[in-house]
């Protein structure tokens, strides 16, 4: 920057010196330059992708519920109401929890307290805990018991031995 002021009938001019110092522009200098080299890898990995944009991604599921490159054909597009469409799980068939049911017990772990019993006859595996124990009971024993709704499903209560 060039300051300039008079004296004594004498035009002096005066230089400030540059705010920018010699690492400063090296630093700028080295920024640019790995923001190119960056830019320039990433053109070349988008030019040299086997992926080759978005109509390479988009799938198609055919009429058999493949899955296809190919647009479905519109012939044989099939239309469904929206009652029709099932979006849970479906209901489980109803039994009376009541009757005593036999089972045989296929795992039981004492030092845990629970077990499981395979019902026989359905061969359903139904939880066992040891507060739903009538009598003690140790893998393969032949079992009478009872069902019960549990948090995370059917729960066998009232256990006795045959």
């Amino acid at each position: 920057m060039l300051h300039s002021y008079t004296t004594n009938n004498i035009q002096v001019q005066l230089m400030s010196k540059s705010q920018e110092t010699y690492s400063k522009k090296e630093k700028e200098k080295q920024r640019q330059k790995k923001k190119k080299e960056k830019d320039e890898k990433r053109m070349e990995r988008k030019a040299s992708s086997k992926g080759g944009g978005l109509d390479n991604m988009i799938a198609y599921i055919d009429e058999n519920g493949n899955i296809s490159d190919t647009p479905p054909d519109p012939d044989k597009k099939i239309e469904f109401e929206l009652g029709d469409i099932a979006t849970s799980v479906p209901k489980q068939e109803e039994f009376d929890m009541d009757t005593a049911r036999q089972g045989k017990i296929d795992f039981f772990n004492t030092e845990k307290g629970f077990g499981f019993i395979k019902e026989i006859g359905t061969n359903e595996s139904y939880f066992v805990h040891y507060k739903g124990l009538i009598d003690d009971v140790v893998e393969g024993d032949k079992v009478s018991f009872e069902l019960e709704k549990g948090m995370k499903g059917l729960n066998a209560v009232k256990v006795t031995k045959i």
